[in-house]
């Protein structure tokens, strides 16, 4: 089990990337597996953000494109999308704690490692390497993990 973070998503969609073709087949393969891969609700909204921005994207999307391309995921048969259970707040408190430094924008990363703890999950397939600060998870390139 692993969840796919929104940089990995991106570089699938985003023809300029330099591993875009890389990112777009293990999406396809993802899509197509029987195994349970997931996903949050933050991680798609930091999509349609990225997706549609034009100083961040060479070509950013409609958002009725990016829209178009997460309901198409989202019909994904093996794909989930975590979401807070009743214990939530004592786990994003534990998640926050166990990080005196944590500030800013790194809260999105917290929210996220707080539900994969959340739900028993440890890997997430990342580009971002701030997630390796997170002691508890383990953040994975899925193209180098060789």
């Amino acid at each position: 089990m692993f969840v796919v973070d929104t940089n990995v998503l991106v570089y699938a969609v985003d023809s300029s990337h330099p591993r875009h073709s890389d990112y777009r087949l293990l999406l396809a393969e993802w899509r197509g597996q029987r195994i349970p891969w997931f996903v949050t609700w933050s991680i798609i909204y930091e999509f349609l953000r990225v997706t549609t921005h034009a100083k961040v994207m060479r070509r950013p999307w409609s958002t009725d494109q990016a829209m178009g391309f997460i309901n198409a995921l989202l019909e994904s048969p093996s794909l989930r999308v975590l979401v807070e259970m009743d214990g939530h707040a004592a786990v994003a408190s534990q998640t926050i704690e166990e990080m005196p430094a944590l500030r800013g924008s790194r809260m999105h990363d917290a929210h996220i490692a707080a539900l994969m703890r959340e739900h028993g999950i440890r890997t997430i397939y990342t580009r971002d390497r701030g997630f390796q600060d997170f002691g508890f998870l383990e953040a994975v390139d899925p193209i180098v993990r060789g």
